[in-house]
């Protein structure tokens, strides 16, 4: 299945995820919301795999290619939260995420050819990428729950509602924070065996450590000042801009010119 594929593919995950997302609140309609939700992830992991197959190389060249991961990962992330910890909003907000992923990779078509330049034809370059998209996307879905404490404390709701949110935000950083660790690590051996370096200060390193430290705060936060939600909700919306900032917003960066990382342009 190649990107010609991907319009029809987008319009029945958009249209699954969007409706699934509605139906989920009404209490008749919920196990229909549930299946349309899971159609979507489902669709996204087919096509995801058919063009790994059509193009013979993992799809995570492109910032259009990991895009598709994130849309699948954080949609996923979402679904699972909701189905364990009855939380209906976070799929909602999840799905609306992944729907605007899926836009952009239509107003922003690309260039999808089957080659790697040498560096990425690592071993460890799938497994680099695809780990951290993971802890994008998870990280990513704590920080909806941040966003959404923070509503509600600006809102003035109940004390208990707001703070009732921590045990999720928790259990997602912590996941989400095992994914990041294991993605710098993957990444320095990845640039060892394709620069001889481990680290270089690159902006994209420098940028993922950045967002790591950022998650590392609120766990240090959270574990040493357990009292203060507002600052810990605070902490996890500004480490989700730091964390856009490291995946896309850092090759915007003048520094970016001599970054290794540049390949993730085209």
């Amino acid at each position: 299945m190649s990107w010609h594929e991907y319009t029809y593919i987008a319009i029945l995950t958009m249209a699954a995820f969007a409706a699934g997302s509605i139906l989920i609140f009404m209490p008749k309609k919920q196990r229909w919301g549930d299946v349309l939700i899971l159609l979507g992830i489902i669709t996204m992991a087919i096509f995801i795999v058919s063009f790994w197959i059509f193009l013979t190389r993992p799809p995570l060249r492109t910032l259009g290619e990991t895009r598709l991961w994130y849309t699948f990962f954080i949609s996923l992330a979402g679904f699972i939260t909701y189905k364990r910890w009855k939380q209906k909003w976070i799929t909602a907000y999840s799905n609306g995420f992944a729907i605007l992923f899926i836009l952009l990779n239509l107003i922003n078509p690309e260039t999808h050819d089957k080659t790697l330049m040498p560096a990425l034809q690592s071993p460890f370059f799938p497994p680099h990428v695809i780990v951290y998209l993971l802890g994008y996307s998870i990280s990513g879905a704590s920080s909806l729950v941040a966003i959404r404490g923070l509503i509600l404390y600006f809102r003035k709701a109940e004390e208990g509602k707001i703070k009732n949110l921590l045990p999720l935000a928790d259990t997602l950083v912590y996941t989400g924070f095992s994914f990041l660790t294991f993605g710098l690590l993957l990444g320095a051996l990845w640039a060892k065996e394709a620069w001889g370096h481990y680290w270089t200060w690159d902006p994209k390193e420098t940028w993922a450590l950045i967002t790591w430290l950022a998650y590392l705060l609120y766990i240090h936060v959270r574990q040493h000042k357990s009292e203060n939600y507002r600052l810990a909700y605070q902490i996890l919306a500004v480490a989700f801009i730091l964390l856009l900032v490291a995946w896309f917003g850092v090759n915007y960066l003048p520094a970016a010119q001599s970054s290794v990382h540049v390949y993730s342009r085209q």
